[in-house]
């Protein structure tokens, strides 16, 4: 779920070493997460960073004080991270972070407990199969034991040009969209603008062309919320996802872990 969405680059195989799942324990360890973090979107997928994160080599805002971090440790190190936003944390900064670029009053209005999942990346070497189920089993966790009824976010696909992504956001439109109750809407200033041709040649394959965990929330059963927002900052272009934890409860175990990312 940026800033506040997924890792998308490509998994390796597999690594045989344990993976320990749990909440930052010390400002040490969020600090951990913060390098990661930075590692990941700024030399990796090549968003801009602003001074202060160039001279700290840590991507940090506000909302790192007040939210959980999920962390995936191996060996000591911090090999995965997601920050997990509630309610309560959100007023204490002004808002949910994914208010910038969608209007989520109808996921504000839906009621019951609710969580932001964001700046969710993991280290090159540990990126798997296993590692990401290990940060889903510690988020599903995490969701029993607060009893969190919705899970949203923003999740990324790589760059900002509007036609190279016409397929994916078309496939996602025409079969994910979310019911119009909690159907949350890019921004009218961050909004993509629709490209000429939006087609893709078979929902399989436009499938295949998403970022790994993005197909992971959809297997769980989530929606997409109406349109794209740009993040110029962050090179990628942001769908909203929303997940009623019912339905993942219900396709968790049935699909999510039955299929390779």
């Amino acid at each position: 779920m940026s800033h506040e969405s997924v890792a998308v680059l490509p998994y390796a195989q597999a690594s045989s070493a344990e993976i320990v799942v749990r909440l930052a324990a010390s400002e040490a360890e969020i600090a951990a997460a913060q390098r990661l973090r930075y590692r990941v979107f700024f030399e990796e997928m090549g968003a801009k960073p602003c001074s202060h994160a160039l001279a700290t080599g840590r991507d940090e805002d506000p909302y790192d004080q007040v939210c959980d971090h999920l962390l995936a440790i191996a060996g000591g190190e911090v090999v995965g991270t997601y920050r997990l936003i509630n309610r309560a944390a959100a007023a204490r900064v002004g808002g949910f972070y994914s208010a910038s670029e969608f209007d989520i009053a109808p996921i504000l209005a839906s009621g019951g407990r609710m969580l932001e999942l964001g700046r969710s990346c993991v280290a090159p070497d540990w990126r798997n199969r296993g590692t990401l189920q290990a940060l889903w089993h510690g988020l599903a966790e995490y969701i029993a034991d607060n009893r969190i009824d919705l899970l949203f976010g923003c999740a990324s696909l790589p760059g900002t040009d509007a036609e190279r992504i016409a397929a994916p956001l078309a496939y996602l439109h025409q079969h994910h969209l979310a019911p119009a109750e909690l159907r949350a809407c890019a921004l009218p200033h961050r909004k993509v603008a629709a490209a000429a041709v939006a087609q893709f040649p078979s929902p399989l394959a436009a499938f295949r062309t998403l970022p790994p965990l993005l197909k992971g929330y959809l297997r769980a059963g989530a929606w997409i919320g109406e349109g794209a927002a740009l993040d110029e900052e962050f090179n990628t272009t942001d769908v909203l996802v929303i997940l009623d934890t019912r339905a993942m409860a219900a396709r968790y175990q049935r699909r999510y872990e039955a299929e390779a990312v």
